[in-house]
């Protein structure tokens, strides 16, 4: 690796979920840094690029692996020369009583030799807001929200110290609404508090932007930052005013690629459900499948790419998994969580690779394990992020071949979110 390359990566982020990964690649962009986005632990060199972001699949993974995977991402990423790392986490915060994000972020701490790091999922534009320790999504505590029905990580405790302790070894704490209100500099003076006391992680309360840039200024000095994609918003003027970053204007370019388009789900997100809804209220053409028909052997992958093919040629086609909570539920009490998902997983992949074949090079994928498991099918090591479809959520185009991607999380995008990203990508 050059040494002018090294220059080059300001930031380094460890995304513990691919959509997760995009999402905060958006953020940069942004703010005018060129970012590439790299799938799984990455190898060799560095690319050239003011941030790197490494998406892991480890937000459901054992705590144990999903630090391992993480550590290796940190020494790649320090030894590419980053200056500031940031362990990107789900704006609803998922995760469980065990993990991962207590125990990834204090393995990092460790690593880093790093006695104080903050944990901030609020990202105001998508209704995510952080008051008095507690997350809200939209005007529901998460706790009430439709987040207390996912699959794989269900949260039923809005409150993020409290879920966050349990995670941790270390002492939490909490930096409150009316200190961030007052800027970088009563955060950073509540942060030496909080140090003095003995406290290694503290949840930071934000509900606009303008927060999220206050604590983006006042973590000027941190090795580590624990956050969703929000806090992002505001590090490019930090790196700016070092003199570590010339905002490029055309940071969100990405190459034309033509060719036909197509939509995969496997989110059951309450979002996803009403964007499946909308495509399918428009008469648009749709292809189901069922976790049932898969356990019981059914050729259900093979069955949806006929069916697709057949209609490519005429415009984008929806193949999608994506059920109401009851149905679910349903589901997973015959076969059990983690098979009927993996299935599903397993056979959206299998069809994202049958379309590309196929000539598909716009590929809108919903869900983040859903989209963990097509971007390793398809091979893809790196991504080029574009600018956004929705926030949250660009573009990415495949390092090196022409094959455009938008990796959705399932709770974020508006209604018509599916129809929106076709369009722009035209």
């Amino acid at each position: 690796m050059s040494a002018d390359t090294r220059r080059r990566i300001t930031l380094g982020v460890i995304a513990d979920d691919f959509t997760g990964a995009t999402d905060v690649a958006s953020m940069l962009v942004r703010g005018g840094m060129k970012t590439v986005q790299v799938v799984g632990v990455p190898q060799g060199g560095a690319p050239e690029a003011d941030a790197v972001v490494v998406a892991l699949k480890s937000r459901t993974a054992p705590a144990v692996e999903a630090v391992r995977d993480a550590l290796a991402a940190l020494h790649w990423l320090q030894d590419a020369g980053a200056r500031q790392f940031y362990f990107k986490v789900c704006s609803t915060f998922d995760s469980t009583a065990k993990g991962n994000i207590g125990p990834v972020t204090e393995a990092l701490q460790q690593a880093l030799d790093s006695d104080f790091s903050i944990a901030c999922p609020a990202f105001p534009e998508n209704g995510r807001t952080v008051f008095r320790g507690h997350l809200f999504v939209g005007d529901e505590l998460l706790s009430e929200s439709s987040m207390r029905h996912h699959p794989l990580t269900p949260m039923t405790d809005a409150n993020l110290v409290r879920v966050l302790q349990a995670q941790s070894r270390g002492k939490v704490g909490l930096v409150r609404h009316e200190v961030v209100v007052r800027g970088a500099a009563a955060l950073r003076a509540a942060f030496e508090q909080l140090r003095a006391a003995q406290v290694r992680l503290a949840v930071v309360d934000a509900i606009d932007n303008d927060h999220l840039r206050h604590i983006a200024q006042a973590c000027d000095g941190l090795l580590l930052l624990t956050a969703g994609s929000g806090v992002a918003l505001g590090l490019p003027a930090v790196y700016q005013a070092h003199g570590w970053l010339q905002p490029d204007a055309k940071a969100a370019e990405l190459a034309e690629v033509g060719g036909a388009a197509a939509v995969l789900s496997g989110s059951c997100s309450a979002a996803t459900n009403a964007q499946v809804s909308h495509w399918l209220d428009a008469g648009r053409p749709a292809w189901r499948i069922d976790a049932r028909d898969l356990a019981a052997g059914a050729p259900a992958a093979e069955q949806g790419l006929a069916w697709a093919r057949e209609r490519l040629a005429q415009g984008p086609v929806l193949i999608y998994a994506t059920a109401q909570p009851h149905e679910v539920r349903d589901i997973q009490s015959e076969l059990g969580a983690e098979l009927a998902g993996h299935l599903v997983e397993q056979c959206l992949a299998h069809i994202a690779q049958g379309l590309v074949d196929a000539g598909v090079r716009r590929l809108v994928v919903a869900g983040g394990e859903t989209s963990g498991a097509v971007v390793q099918a398809l091979g893809v090591n790196q991504l080029r992020i574009g600018a956004p479809i929705d926030p949250g959520v660009p573009w990415t185009q495949a390092e090196g071949r022409p094959l455009q991607l938008a990796l959705k999380s399932g709770n974020f995008g508006a209604v018509d979110f599916f129809v929106k990203a076709l369009e722009l990508s035209r």
